[in-house]
């Protein structure tokens, strides 16, 4: 059994410390990518405060594929290069939207979702996934968030 406590008092990079090293041990000497993917998503769920949706989208082909997250029911599969997750997959970079509303061509999956951090995940310089957060608030995510998501990406990247 695992018993990962999130502590609501820490302050923000300490917390996503705490996030990355307990990914870090989930994964460890796990292969298989679905397995670390759905661990990850709960720890996230379980760490990072005022989430509507957290998880993965797998790189399959052309597009991506939702992976597994935790939230409401979610797009199953979403264009290259399109929406937010779309775009953090084509281009390779974060994408930290404060106003889902503002950004163009935006895949409304929850019509509660306003704001959304999207961070891609890169193993031997190709992007595999997306880990996507999305929040019902305007302005949820900010740099410390993205910083924070960008190290986990990278510590669990060759397990995904």
């Amino acid at each position: 059994m695992y018993d990962f406590k999130a502590d609501p008092d820490l302050p923000v990079d300490e917390m996503y410390r705490e996030l990355t090293g307990s990914a870090a041990a989930l994964v460890d000497g796990e292969s298989d990518p679905v397995a670390n993917m759905a661990n990850v998503a709960a720890l996230i769920w379980q760490f990072v405060p005022r989430l509507n949706w957290a998880g993965f989208y797998r790189v399959i082909g052309d597009e991506l594929v939702l992976g597994p997250f935790a939230g409401k029911p979610a797009c199953i599969r979403i264009p290259m290069g399109q929406g937010v997750c779309g775009t953090a997959a084509e281009s390779g970079e974060t994408q930290l939207v404060a106003d889902v509303h503002a950004f163009s061509g935006h895949i409304a999956c929850d019509g509660d979702t306003l704001s959304e951090l999207v961070v891609p995940v890169i193993r031997d310089g190709k992007v595999v996934a997306v880990i996507d957060l999305d929040s019902p608030e305007n302005a949820r995510f900010n740099d410390e968030d993205a910083a924070g998501i960008e190290a986990l990406s990278k510590a669990i990247a060759q397990y995904i």
